[in-house]
């Protein structure tokens, strides 16, 4: 049987693996959609203290703006709200989906009905996350990112 002889092993071997983990995420590129600019900057913010570098996101206020900017840039993940101004943001996710199966796509809905939630994943959805949140949900969410 092995045995620890350093009790703070596992505690080390554990911020090692996370600086690692948050390492990763700064090389990833994202796609922030909302049309309320305060929740926009929040997501930013949020991903800056995760590591994420300012020209690694990219921000949208609209679907079209969205499937614009997603055409362009393919990031690697998507914060999503689902009531946009022009479009439904479940048929922005189909649309990212279709464009790229396997989209890492986070749903942003101030509204987390059951429905919301069932069709969100239906849709293909990653994670969904409910208005208002902290920067925990953030990184609990990117816990997620199979990278």
């Amino acid at each position: 049987m092995f045995m620890l002889s350093n009790s703070f092993l596992p505690v080390q071997l554990f911020s090692l693996l996370e600086e690692e983990y948050m390492a990763n995420l700064d090389s990833l590129s994202y796609l922030v959609v909302d049309d309320v600019g305060s929740v926009r900057e929040f997501l930013r913010q949020s991903l800056i203290h995760l590591g994420v570098a300012t020209d690694n996101i990219t921000e949208a206020s609209t679907g079209e703006k969205a499937l614009q900017a997603f055409r362009a840039t393919i990031p690697d993940v998507v914060f999503l709200d689902i009531e946009l101004p022009d479009l439904d943001g479940q048929d922005v996710l189909k649309q990212i989906k279709s464009i790229k199966n396997n989209a890492f796509v986070v749903m942003v809905s101030a509204h987390s009905t059951v429905e919301n939630v069932k069709e969100a994943i239906s849709n293909g959805a990653s994670g969904f996350i409910v208005k208002p949140f902290s920067p925990q949900k953030i990184t609990t969410i990117m816990n997620k990112y199979p990278g």
